[in-house]
């Protein structure tokens, strides 16, 4: 995937449709009727930005000034513009392994920056034209992050040593780390006092997993991670006859994943709960 020029709206890096059909290795109007047929699962200002009238006129003039690789023709009169949520979904109906690549390579190269000890600054469009002294803002910036990477190295330092005179206590993570066996989705909900049917609603809303019959799968992106196991249980019909069904089970892994997971949204387990108080 060639370097993407970086465009912004509404504080969030957003693809045009072009873009995502050029990354998908599929069509504009494959994008366009895809998005038409499940137009229901794409919520506006959420996965999708539309732009006309007087919004469109300034993002295809600021496109001018600032990005000689991507124009705008004057003949469009609506541009809709893909957020990382809205690639997302578009990677699951095409549902092809380009797609997902490419989408790995989008989420780590594009959607999300990660820092590395340097400073990672976003030149937007907003700050170029609004700001003539941008090259002195950025370098002052760039000292102030350098400054407060330096404090945060030395803290850390500090908290490792205190971390490693103090006893651990007990929590979630060392129950986890205890165990080996796989656990089905019931005990990793009642850990949080939550149903199954509760535990696998929030995971589902997360785009983690979906239902195909009556099992839950991961979507392919999480295939390889080790996060589950398929489990094959022997079961009697209501007929007499014999069947085979398959359940999915979570690794400890996985039951680390989940709670990784909740925990960025303020959700911890009971036992942490309990600490806590």
């Amino acid at each position: 995937m060639r370097d993407l020029p970086i465009l912004k709206h509404n504080g969030q890096r957003i693809l045009t449709t072009q873009q995502l059909a050029e990354i998908y290795e599929t069509s504009v109007d494959n994008i366009k009727m895809n998005f038409s047929r499940n137009n229901k699962n794409f919520e506006e200002g959420k996965h999708y930005y539309l732009l006309k009238g007087e919004d469109l006129k300034v993002f295809k003039e600021n496109l001018r000034v600032t990005n000689s690789y991507l124009q705008i023709s004057n003949m469009t009169r609506n541009l809709y513009l893909w957020t990382e949520r809205g690639a997302n979904r578009h990677c699951k109906i095409l549902d092809t392994d380009k797609a997902w690549e490419q989408f790995d390579s989008l989420e780590e190269t594009y959607f999300r920056v990660k820092e590395t000890g340097a400073y990672v600054e976003d030149i937007t469009i907003e700050n170029v034209i609004s700001n003539p002294d941008f090259g002195i803002k950025l370098l002052t910036e760039l000292k102030i992050k350098k400054e407060k990477i330096k404090t945060l190295e030395v803290t850390n330092k500090q908290q490792e040593q205190l971390i490693g005179e103090l006893k651990p206590k007990a929590d979630y993570t060392d129950t986890i780390l205890q165990s080996k066996a796989l656990v089905n989705i019931n005990q990793i909900a009642k850990d949080y006092g939550m149903s199954a049917r509760q535990m696998n609603k929030i995971l589902a809303d997360k785009n983690i997993q979906y239902k195909q019959g009556n099992q839950w799968l991961l979507y392919r992106k999480y295939h390889d991670k080790g996060y589950t196991s398929s489990e094959t249980v022997n079961i009697t019909r209501t007929d007499g006859t014999s069947d085979v069904i398959m359940r999915t089970k979570w690794t400890q892994k996985g039951r680390l994943f989940i709670y990784d997971l909740l925990k960025r949204d303020g959700i911890i387990p009971l036992i942490e709960r309990k600490q806590a108080v």
